[in-house]
This record gives C-alpha cells, sequence and structure tokens, in this order.
C-alpha cells in the first residue's frame, strides 16, 4: 500500500519563515557597517566564479580574442610600454600567468576576476554619494551590466579600465571631501595608474578636471592643495613612461593617428551613431531590470489590479532626502555627462574611427547617477529583488551556455574569423620548428590578428615572441635583429591584401626561407569548423 506525503501546513510556515530570514538577512547585511563590505565581496567572487563557467562553455569551440592572447605576450617582459599601448594591463597579465597557466580558462578567470574588483570598487564609490542601501543596489546593477558579463569576455586594456577608472573617480571623490595632501597624492597616484591602462582615459581624467572647475564648490577644493598635489604626484608617477614614450619617438601616438583617423564623414557619423545606440541597449537591461526589482515590491498585486501607475510612482518623491549626498552626486552627473557627449563630438570634430568598446569603461556611472537621484526611493526590498534576478539569470545563462554555444556555432560555422583553428596550427608550427631545428622557437612574424594566438596557444615553455614587420609599433618583445639570429616562423593570411607587403619583407629578411601551406580546422562534438589556410615561412636561425 503506497502513501503520499503532502507537507503540512506548519512545514509550509517554516518554509516561509527561512525564507523570510533569509531575506532579512540579506537586506540587514547589506546596509550594516560590520558586514555590508563582505557582503559585496563574496557577491563579486560568486559573480566572478559563475562566469567564468559561464563563459567558458560558452566560448569552447573558439580560441581566445587576439587582445587577450596580445596582453599575454606583453606579459612575457615588464616593460614601460608595448608599442601602441601603456603597459599596466600587460603587467597585471604577467603576473596573473605566474600564478595561472596559459589556458582559456585561465583567460575568462582573469577577465572575471577583473570585472570582479571593478564590481567592488563602484561600491566603494558609490558609498561616497549614497547611502549603503542603494549602494547596493548599484553594485547589482552594475554586475546585470553586459560589460560586466557577457561583453567582458576578454581582457584587455578596456576591460582593465573598469578597475582604474572607477578607482580614478573614487579617489576624486575622496580628494573632493577631504581636500587633503594626503588624498591629493592618492588622486595623483589613481590618476598615473588609469593612464598606465591606456590613453583614452585622458576622456575621464579631463572629465574630472571639468566636474571640478564646474562644481559649486570649486572653490574650496581649487584653493585646497588636494588638486595640486594630484598632479605634481601623477606627473612624478608618470616620468618612467614618459622616457620611454620620447625613446620610441612616440609610437603609440603615430599608431593612434595612423589608425582612428578618417576622412570619410559618411562614414564617422554611423560609427558614431553605431556607438551611441550600443551603449544605450547596453545600458537599457540593468536599468530596466533596476526598475522591475522597484516595481515587484508588496502590495504589487493590489496595485496591479487597483491601481497600476502606483507600481512606478511610488518609487518617486519630493522632499529631502538623507540617502544621497548631493554634492558629490552632482560631480558624478557632471562626469557621467560629460563622457557620455564628449568622445561622440570630439570624433565628429575631428573624424575620428569611433569604436563601439570604447564605450566599456566610460558608463560604469550610470547605474549610480540614476540611484542618485534624490526624488528616488529605494525600499529595501528592492536589494532582495535585485539580487534574485541577478541569480536567476547567471544560473540560467550558466545551464543555457552549452546549448548558446552549439547555436551560435550552428549559425556561424563558416567564420573563420570566430572559430578558425588558430591553436591547432599553434601546435603544428611548434612541431614543425622542433623537428627542423631541435631548438625552442623563438620569433612568430605577422600580422596581430594572426599571430598573436600562436603566440599564446605554443605549446612551448617559452612561447615565441610576436613581430609585426608590417607596423611601426613594435610591442618591444623582440626585434629585426633577432629573426636573423634566432630565426622565425612568418604566418599570413593569403586572401589579405598586405600579402605582397610580407613577402617582400620575407624576401629580404630571410631569402632562403622555407615557404609552404598549412590548412587547420577544429572539431568540436562531432562538428567541422570552417577551414583555412596559411602561407608559412620558415627561417632557421644562425649557424
Amino acid at each position: 500500500m503506497s502513501t503520499t506525503s503532502i507537507p503540512s501546513g506548519r512545514a509550509r510556515a517554516k518554509t516561509w519563515v527561512s525564507f523570510n530570514r533569509f531575506r532579512a538577512w540579506l537586506v540587514a547585511s547589506a546596509v550594516r557597517p560590520e558586514a555590508r563590505l563582505w557582503l559585496v565581496i563574496q557577491l563579486a567572487i560568486l559573480h566572478a566564479v559563475l562566469w567564468t563557467f559561464i563563459l567558458i562553455n560558452l566560448k569552447a569551440a573558439q580560441d581566445v580574442h587576439m587582445d587577450v592572447a596580445e596582453a599575454w605576450g606583453w606579459g612575457q617582459k615588464f616593460l614601460w610600454g608595448y608599442g601602441k599601448h601603456p603597459p599596466l594591463s600587460g603587467w597585471v597579465a604577467g603576473l596573473w600567468f605566474k600564478v595561472f597557466p596559459a589556458t582559456d580558462w585561465a583567460t575568462y578567470a582573469l577577465a572575471m576576476t577583473t570585472v570582479g574588483i571593478g564590481m567592488v570598487i563602484c561600491w566603494l564609490l558609490s558609498l561616497r554619494v549614497v547611502d549603503a542601501r542603494r549602494a547596493f543596489l548599484v553594485v547589482v546593477m552594475v554586475a546585470l551590466y553586459p560589460i560586466f558579463n557577457f561583453k567582458g569576455f576578454k581582457y584587455n586594456p578596456d576591460l582593465l579600465q573598469l578597475v582604474t577608472l572607477p578607482l580614478l573617480v573614487f579617489a576624486y571623490l575622496n580628494a573632493f571631501e577631504k581636500r587633503s595632501w594626503q588624498s591629493g597624492i592618492w588622486l595623483g597616484l589613481a590618476g598615473a595608474l588609469a593612464l598606465m591602462t591606456k590613453y583614452w582615459v585622458l576622456t575621464m581624467i579631463g572629465a574630472i578636471g571639468l566636474a571640478a572647475l564646474i562644481h559649486p564648490e570649486r572653490l574650496r577644493f581649487l584653493l585646497s592643495p588636494a588638486p595640486w598635489v594630484a598632479i605634481a604626484t601623477m606627473v612624478v608617477a608618470m616620468i618612467p613612461h614618459i622616457v620611454w614614450l620620447a625613446e620610441v619617438h612616440f609610437v603609440p601616438l603615430t599608431y593612434a593617428g595612423d589608425t582612428y583617423s578618417l576622412e570619410d564623414s559618411r562614414l564617422v557619423h554611423q560609427l558614431v551613431a553605431g556607438y551611441a545606440l550600443h551603449n544605450v541597449a547596453l545600458l537599457a537591461l540593468p536599468v530596466a531590470l533596476a526598475a522591475l526589482a522597484m516595481a515587484w515590491v508588496p502590495p504589487w498585486r493590489k496595485l496591479l489590479l487597483r491601481t497600476p501607475s502606483r507600481i512606478v510612482t511610488r518609487a518617486w518623491a519630493r522632499g529631502a532626502n538623507p540617502g544621497v549626498n548631493v554634492s558629490q552626486a552632482l560631480n558624478v552627473w557632471i562626469i557621467q555627462i560629460i563622457v557620455a557627449v564628449g568622445p561622440p563630438l570630439g570624433a565628429l570634430v575631428f573624424s575620428i574611427y569611433m569604436k563601439t568598446d570604447w564605450g566599456i569603461s566610460l558608463f560604469f556611472l550610470v547605474p549610480l547617477a540614476l540611484v542618485a537621484i534624490p526624488a528616488l526611493r529605494v525600499q529595501s526590498a528592492t536589494l532582495f529583488n535585485i539580487v534574485a534576478i541577478w541569480l536567476v539569470l547567471s544560473v540560467a545563462t550558466l545551464a543555457a551556455s552549452p546549448w548558446i554555444a552549439a547555436r551560435e556555432m550552428a549559425a556561424n560555422a563558416g567564420n573563420a574569423a570566430i572559430y578558425g583553428a588558430r591553436s591547432e596550427l599553434a601546435r603544428e608550427l611548434t612541431q614543425a620548428w622542433h623537428t627542423r631545428f631541435g631548438s625552442r622557437w623563438a620569433v612568430v612574424a605577422g600580422t596581430m590578428e594572426q599571430i598573436q594566438p600562436l603566440v599564446f596557444y605554443s605549446p612551448d615553455l617559452r612561447h615565441p615572441s610576436a613581430l609585426l614587420p608590417l607596423e611601426a609599433w613594435d610591442s618591444g618583445l623582440t626585434s629585426r635583429d633577432d629573426v636573423k639570429t634566432y630565426g622565425f616562423i612568418g604566418v599570413f593570411d593569403p586572401t589579405d591584401g598586405r600579402l605582397p607587403a610580407f613577402e617582400k619583407w620575407v624576401s629580404e629578411t630571410a631569402p632562403n626561407a622555407e615557404r609552404i601551406v598549412m590548412t587547420t580546422r577544429r572539431f568540436v562534438h562531432g562538428k567541422a569548423g570552417p577551414s583555412m589556410s596559411w602561407n608559412i615561412y620558415i627561417a632557421p636561425p644562425a649557424k
């Protein structure tokens, strides 16, 4: 005889009480001074772990992005600059991969660790502007911002700015409030750290400078030692890099001018419009989900049936709001408006190629700028709701990630730029070099997009260094003299229009180089990726 056990009302009540206790604990931990930092750190760690596994699944059929491989290559030597960029992203990658192996999962873990640290700094920054309740809402909104999850898969200088720019704004708000020489030193060091990430941060530094000049309390700040100590500290901290710039004849500026200058005004307008629409679309997600979390507060069912408009309007009220430091909020609003409007206008005026990725670092303040609106009222239940939304979406994405990856591969099966088997090519070339010469493969020559993954994926204990003979901005990791001493393998896409120039360089540098064609293809879960052919040039080392 079978029986069916039906949970008693007492058991259901106990479960509901436990749920309510957990919800109360979460809200209390978000605002209690002794618990809130640890809660945010736990959130950042969980976010980084979940999204590392998601990215491993999503990118299983792909090699790492060329920017990631490039940063890995830079990290093999700690220089004061790497051709087209300042050195910090290379230094961070170098330190990370002294601990972790050169594998795909380690690059995704690095990217998610970067955004996790950025989340914590965004929370610390928010506490300078709003109370703990609103600051916690901000950090979860940041976690929902696609730049901090889906779009944050590739570690590069753009992504690292999600650490250095929040740190810079945090240091500015601290200096604006304290106005001491000590706070000026921290601001100057933060500015130097940001500049050592990418020169693009000059947009944020300029926005901070304008905010200091526009703010109604500007005289109190400008007459204090803080801004002037900050400027002096930043200049002193940048001296080694400035010396390096002079030694390489300011090659990064040449790179920027050659790469991003445009003459087609119509294309400039299209790129600026695409940049604006792209970033508005990305920001819409966390804003919409935060609005949902605010609406989903009891008694939302009754309101939905009786007065639906109250679901939205009850979050807004007139009067003073002790949860917002309006003076610091004004700084945030000014900075965000300037960095949102300034770069697109600059691109239109100076005919600059505007990349959508340049917005990665500029909009982390949007959640704070919105939450800091004094008329907005944030109820405690909103905090639990936004965390629940973040967790459900993250876990659902993790569960669906293998299916998403399979669908993406099926839809883009012939896209060699995404699914080309460069890691297989790296292993074959390493074996070919060892078979011929029995020594380490030291140099690979070609274009950045083709050879950087080969540097990363070579199974040699000491991976080869990349040489870009067609570009003026070599990384400094190897030289044109090295190719004559150690030999090299040249790799080039036969469909690339720059092939004649590369073959001319090979003929002049190593006229007796062996020339072969290699074809690679990757199989994932029994499905074939695109086939790719490569022109290979193998020049032996000097005897």
